[in-house]
C-alpha cells in the first residue's frame, strides 16, 4: 500500500520489511504445524467375547428341592417332619437361584452387543486416526509448496513488471521530448498570441476611434440636414422638426383615454404580472453589478420590481400612459416618452445596461436602427443590452402572438437583429432561444408498423418530414439577442 507524501524509496523499504516478516511468519508457523503433526498411540484391543459356558447348565440346575416325601410309618413320618423344618429354607435358595439365572439371562443379549459395539468403535477410530494423520500430511506437503509455487509468480510477475517499466520508461521518454517539444511551441504560440493581442488592441483602439468619428460625423450630418430642413415662420422665427429619416418611424404616444384597452389586452393574453416577472428573472444575472440600467418599454414594470429588489439602480420608459401610471403608483422611477428622443436627450456613457422586453417588433425599421445607434452611444464600455421579441422564424409565434397584437409593427428573425445589432457597433450579440413550444403542442411521430418494408419506408418518410415541419412550425415562441457594448 503506498502512502500519501511518502518518498519512493522509503515505500520500498517499508515494503521489503513488510515482506520479510511475512515470511517469516509464515516460516514459524510452517514449523509449527511440522512439530504439531499428530502421533497415534497403540488402541487396546477389542474386548473378549462374553463367556456364556454356564448359562445352560444354570439353566438346568437352578432348581435345587427335591419333591416332598411321601410314604407311611414312622420312617415317612419322621421325613414329613424334617421336611417341613427345611422347606422354607430350601424355597428361598430356590428363588434366588431363579433370579440370578432370570437376570444372567437377560444380560446375555446386552453383553454380546456391547462387546461388537466396542470392536466396531475400536476398528473406527483406527481407520479415522489414520485418515487425519494422511490429511495432516498432505496439508504439510501443500503448504511447504507455497513458497515455490509463490516464488515463481513472483518471478513472472518480476519479469512482466521489467517489459512494463521498460515500456514506460519508453514512454516517459517520448513524452518528455514531446513535452519539451511542446514547450518550445507553447512559447513560439505564445509569442504569437501575444504579439496578435497586442495588434488586438490596436485594432479595438483603432475601431474605437473610428466608430466615434462616425459617430460625430453622424450627428454633425443630422444637424446639417436639420438646419438646411428649418422652416421659416411668418413672423421670421424657426422651429426644428424632427429628423425626417425617422420621423415616420417615431412609435406615437396613444390617446391617454384609450390607454387602458392596452393594459388589458396585455394582461389578458401575455400573462399575469407574476407569470411575466418569473419568466424575466433569468435575465437578471446579466446585469448583476450594473447601475442606470433602462428598461425600454417597461410595460406594467415586471423588470423593474425584479432590479429593484437586486439591489440593481434602474429606471423605464414607456408611450402608455397607463402603464407609466401603474409603474408610478408602485413608487418606481419610469418615463412618458419614446425611446429616441428620450436617449438622444441623454449623455453619452450615461447608462449602465439597456433591456427591452417585446419591444422591438413594434418599431419601424428606420427607427429600429436610430435606437441601436443610440443605444451605443449611451451605454458605457461593457455594458450589457438585450432585446427580447417574438421569434417569427416560429409559426406558432407568428400566427398565434404576432397578428394578434396590432401595435406590432415588423417581425425581426434573429439573424436579422443580432446583424443590426453588430452593425450598430457592438462587439459582441449572441441569439438566445426562449420558451420552447411545449411537446404536446408539437406534430407527434407514428409509431413503427413492422413487418411490411414499405410501410416502414413511408413512416420513416413521414416522421422525418415531421421533424422537419417541428423544426419551422414548433421551435422557441421568443428569443434574446444578447450582448456587450
Amino acid at each position: 500500500m503506498i502512502r500519501e507524501h511518502e518518498p519512493l524509496e522509503a515505500t520500498l523499504t517499508r515494503l521489503a520489511e513488510e515482506r520479510e516478516r511475512a515470511d517469516r511468519a509464515y516460516n514459524d508457523a510452517l514449523t509449527a504445524l511440522d512439530t504439531a503433526l499428530l502421533h497415534v498411540a497403540s488402541l487396546p484391543p477389542a474386548p473378549p467375547e462374553y463367556d456364556e459356558r454356564q448359562i445352560t447348565p444354570l439353566n438346568e440346575s437352578f432348581r435345587t428341592i427335591a419333591e416332598p416325601p411321601t410314604g407311611g410309618g414312622l420312617k415317612g413320618r419322621l421325613a414329613a417332619f424334617v421336611w417341613r423344618l427345611v422347606a422354607p429354607s430350601l424355597q428361598r435358595q430356590v428363588t434366588f437361584n431363579a433370579a440370578v439365572v432370570e437376570h444372567l439371562n437377560r444380560n446375555v443379549a446386552a453383553h454380546r452387543e456391547a462387546q461388537r459395539a466396542a470392536a466396531a468403535l475400536l476398528d473406527v477410530a483406527r481407520a479415522q486416526i489414520a485418515d487425519l494423520t494422511a490429511f495432516h500430511t498432505r496439508l504439510l506437503v501443500y503448504l511447504q509448496q507455497i513458497t515455490g509455487y509463490v516464488d515463481t509468480k513472483d518471478r513472472e510477475t518480476g519479469g512482466r513488471a521489467l517489459i512494463v517499466n521498460a515500456a514506460v520508461n519508453a514512454l516517459a521518454e517520448d513524452a518528455a521530448k514531446r513535452w519539451e517539444s511542446m514547450a518550445a511551441r507553447e512559447q513560439r504560440l505564445n509569442a504569437q498570441v501575444a504579439s496578435i493581442a497586442a495588434a488586438h488592441e490596436d485594432l479595438r483602439a483603432a475601431v474605437g476611434i473610428a466608430q466615434q468619428a462616425t459617430q460625430t460625423t453622424r450627428r454633425e450630418l443630422e444637424r446639417l440636414l436639420s438646419t438646411r430642413d428649418l422652416k421659416v415662420t411668418p413672423t421670421g422665427g424657426s422651429d426644428r422638426p424632427v429628423s425626417p429619416s425617422f420621423s415616420s418611424g417615431v412609435p406615437q404616444a396613444s390617446n391617454p383615454l384609450d390607454s387602458y384597452k392596452y393594459v388589458g389586452f396585455e394582461n389578458l393574453y401575455r400573462g399575469s404580472q407574476e407569470a411575466i416577472r418569473e419568466r424575466l428573472e433569468s435575465y437578471l444575472p446579466y446585469f448583476d453589478g450594473a447601475a442606470d440600467v433602462l428598461d425600454v418599454g417597461c410595460g406594467r414594470g415586471e423588470f423593474l420590481d425584479l432590479l429593484t429588489a437586486r439591489g440593481i439602480s434602474a429606471r423605464g420608459l414607456d408611450l402608455n400612459h397607463e402603464m407609466v401610471e401603474v409603474c408610478r403608483a408602485r413608487g418606481l422611477e419610469v418615463t412618458e416618452r419614446d425611446a429616441v428622443t428620450y436617449l438622444e436627450e441623454q449623455p453619452d456613457g450615461a447608462l449602465g445596461g439597456l433591456f427591452a422586453a417585446q419591444v422591438v417588433e413594434h418599431l419601424q425599421p428606420a427607427y429600429l436602427l436610430r435606437f441601436l445607434d443610440l443605444a451605443f452611444q449611451k451605454l458605457r464600455p461593457g455594458a450589457p443590452i438585450v432585446l427580447e421579441t417574438l421569434n417569427p422564424a416560429c409559426w406558432t409565434a407568428f400566427f398565434d402572438s404576432f397578428i394578434r397584437d396590432i401595435t406590432h409593427v415588423w417581425p425581426l428573425h434573429p439573424d436579422t437583429l443580432r446583424y443590426l445589432v453588430l452593425a450598430s457597433g457592438f462587439p459582441a450579440a449572441r441569439i438566445e432561444y426562449r420558451s420552447p413550444v411545449a411537446p404536446q403542442d408539437r406534430l407527434q411521430p407514428v409509431p413503427g408498423l413492422g413487418g411490411d418494408a414499405a410501410a416502414a419506408d413511408f413512416v420513416e418518410t413521414f416522421n422525418a418530414n415531421v421533424e422537419k415541419l417541428n423544426a419551422r412550425m414548433f421551435t422557441f415562441l421568443d428569443y434574446a439577442i444578447v450582448g456587450s457594448r
